[in-house]
C-alpha cells in the first residue's frame, strides 16, 4: 500500500477506531506521548468564545413546542407543568457547555474554560436579548438565572482575580 492510500485509510477511520487507533500508537510507541499531548492542548485550546456563544444561542433558540409537548403533561409519574418542562429543556441545552468548563479545569486548561464561560455568556445574553423560540416566553428569567451559575462552574476552577473581574464586566455588559 502506497502513501496516499495509507493515508486515505487512516482518515476514513470512525471516531471510535481513530481513538482505539491512537492509543495503540501510544502504548506501542510511548516516546509520541509528549507529541500527541502537545496536539490534543493545540486542538482542544482553540475555541472561540464567539463561537461558543452562537452554539448556545442555536441550541436554546432551537427549543420548540413540539419539544415542550413531548414533556409537558400528564407522564407516568405524574404531572409535569409547562413552564417546568420548558425549563428542563432549557437546562439540557446548556447543560453539554457547562461540562465543558468542568472538562477544562480538569485538563488543567482555565484559559479554555474562560473562553467557554464568557462564549456561554454571551450566547445567553444573545438568547435573552433575541430569541425567536417558541418557548422564550416560558423562559423569561431563565438566561439571567443560568449566567449566574455558570460564573459559579467556572469559578471551582480558582480563576485569578483579574479573569473574575473581566467575567463580571462581560456580565454586566450584557445587563444594560
Amino acid at each position: 500500500m502506497n502513501r496516499s492510500e495509507m493515508i486515505k485509510f487512516v482518515r476514513s477511520l470512525s471516531v471510535e477506531e481513530a481513538s482505539q487507533t491512537l492509543r495503540l500508537l501510544l502504548d506501542e510507541n510511548p516516546d509520541l506521548m509528549k507529541k500527541a499531548y502537545d496536539c490534543a492542548v493545540k486542538v482542544t485550546a482553540t475555541v472561540d468564545s464567539e463561537d461558543v456563544a452562537h452554539d448556545v444561542f442555536s441550541s436554546l433558540d432551537d427549543l420548540d413546542y413540539d419539544d415542550l409537548n413531548g414533556r409537558a403533561g400528564r407522564t407516568r409519574h405524574g404531572y409535569v407543568e409547562p413552564d417546568q418542562a420548558a425549563w428542563d429543556l432549557f437546562e439540557e441545552a446548556l447543560n453539554p457547555f457547562i461540562d465543558e468548563i468542568a472538562k477544562n479545569h480538569k485538563r488543567a486548561l482555565p484559559a479554555v474554560a474562560k473562553t467557554y464561560c464568557i462564549g456561554i455568556i454571551k450566547g445567553l445574553q444573545m438568547y435573552e436579548k433575541g430569541s425567536c423560540s417558541e418557548l422564550s416566553d416560558w423562559l423569561q428569567d431563565a438566561p439571567g438565572e443560568y449566567i449566574d451559575t455558570v460564573v459559579d462552574e467556572w469559578k471551582k476552577g480558582k480563576p485569578s482575580d483579574e479573569d473574575v473581574a473581566e467575567v463580571l464586566n462581560i456580565v454586566k455588559g450584557g445587563l444594560s
